[in-house]
């Protein structure tokens, strides 16, 4: 018995075999009671169903169900990941950069075979053999967790650069964008870019800003920006960042604000730490739109004191 040849009544009997006579009726409560009938009547019929044809209509069933929880719950007539037939392989292996095995499965069990396969050279090697196994689990995922990681993904791929701006090589148009995603991202995509496309990773990083790049800035710079943050937010931000560079960054402050300056003692959340770090990414971006300096020129090297 092969799924590929299975009659609507088929699946819907095999399905009824799986879960159950309680849980089917429900299931099932559209159907006139001569229909029922016949449904039962099939389930008993077919024997031996191959585990793999069960497997295959229950995921059917699975992903059907689904869609239409999701046209109910956000009011969208698409399927939950429908957005990436809209991507490139290229930005759907970059959106999964920073994913778990099990997303990564998830994301790669909604597309085509050749599609996977594509998408699954370009992972990391250490994700590979996880996002396999994680792909054959896919389907036993909670339903509002996958809705919720649908959700999530489709909003991050609004932020993806597009693939003409790959091919242009709009290192300020996708620095830009880069610097709207969560820093982690940004900085793994900015890591991969530099071992596959090195021109393009030196265009983007004219633009681009990283945390650490913050202390490399010139002395008087690295100073107007500290000083316009709090004391309290540069402790944690600074939490696992080397002592050397803790104490120059400090070393530029007014004496005033090095002497009141403490370090955080003990653990801090990474949330706590990227929130803080936050901060001082959007002051040097104010005071780069406010004209206090040229962000190009600094990320270049052209800068002097």
């Amino acid at each position: 018995m092969e799924f590929a040849g299975l009659s609507g009544l088929d699946k819907s009997a095999i399905l009824f075999q799986v879960l159950g006579d309680g849980l089917a009726v429900t299931i099932f409560k559209e159907l006139s009671d001569t229909d029922l009938r016949r449904v039962r009547v099939r389930a008993r019929e077919l024997t031996e169903v191959p585990f793999k044809v069960k497997k295959a209509v229950l995921e059917e069933f699975y992903f059907s169900f689904l869609t239409e929880k999701f046209k109910e719950t956000s009011g969208d007539s698409r399927k939950p990941f429908a957005f990436l037939s809209k991507l490139s392989d290229e930005q759907i292996a970059y959106l999964l950069l920073a994913e778990s095995p099990s997303i990564v499965g998830l994301v790669l069990a909604q597309l085509a075979a050749d599609r996977q396969m594509h998408i699954y050279k370009r992972l990391d090697p250490d994700q590979r053999i996880e996002a396999l196994v994680e792909m054959g689990n896919a389907g036993a995922m909670n339903l509002e967790a996958v809705v919720s990681v649908a959700s999530d993904l489709r909003e991050r791929a609004r932020y993806l650069p597009k693939a003409s701006e790959f091919e242009r090589g709009g290192g300020e148009k996708l620095a830009g964008m880069l610097n709207k995603m969560e820093m982690d991202q940004a900085d793994l995509f900015m890591e991969k870019l530099s071992q596959e496309n090195p021109e393009l990773y030196k265009e983007v990083k004219r633009f681009y800003l990283t945390f650490e790049d913050v202390f490399l800035f010139p002395d008087n710079i690295l100073r107007d920006v500290l000083n316009a943050i709090e004391l309290d937010d540069l402790a944690r931000a600074v939490k696992g960042v080397a002592e050397e560079t803790v104490e120059r960054a400090i070393s530029v402050l007014p004496q005033r604000k090095q002497a009141m300056y403490e370090p955080v003692e003990g653990a801090l959340s990474r949330r706590e730490v990227s929130e803080a770090r936050l901060k001082i990414m959007d002051m040097v971006r104010k005071m780069q739109a406010e004209g206090q300096f040229n962000l190009a020129d600094i990320l270049s090297g052209e800068m002097v004191e």
